[in-house]
């Protein structure tokens, strides 16, 4: 059960064919901090989305994961770990393009409570897993599975 006084953690990672991201807690747990998942997501790249460079594509994940997981982010202070170093400077960028203009935008909200981190990609496997094994999101089969 997620603490909402308790920042959370959310790794996220983007590959050929799809995205995947993890929202992690530190908690509590027998008198010791623990950190667990809260839920994960992924989801297949589209067919428009695949010709995305590698810039484009990690911000698409950010931006992807932060409206999935809107209803837990939405007011908490969190972090972001990644792999690409390409995400925090979507939050600066001075003359970006039509679509970082869009996700620009769309992230705004969270910026007081965000702190973007880069880390290497073999420290968050959990993220970096579900992206290669991604699921296909259709309506019947939405790519969001609540623990």
């Amino acid at each position: 059960m997620p603490d909402w006084n308790i920042p959370f953690k959310l790794y996220i990672d983007a590959c050929g064919d799809g995205l995947g991201a993890a929202l992690h807690q530190v908690q509590i747990i027998n008198e010791k901090p623990t950190e667990g998942p809260i839920c994960y997501i992924s989801r297949q790249v589209k067919p428009t989305e695949a010709r995305y460079g590698e810039i484009q594509m990690e911000c698409l994940f950010l931006v992807w994961a932060l409206e999935k997981l809107q209803y837990y982010l939405d007011g908490s202070v969190f972090e972001v770990i990644t792999d690409g170093n390409s995400v925090k400077s979507l939050l600066n960028m001075k003359t970006p393009n039509i679509n970082m203009l869009r996700w620009q935008i769309a992230i705004q909200e969270y910026r007081g409570n965000m702190n973007i981190v880069h880390k290497e990609g073999n420290i968050h496997k959990n993220a970096d897993g579900l992206s290669r094994w991604a699921l296909a999101n259709t309506f019947d089969k939405p790519a969001y599975v609540p623990l």
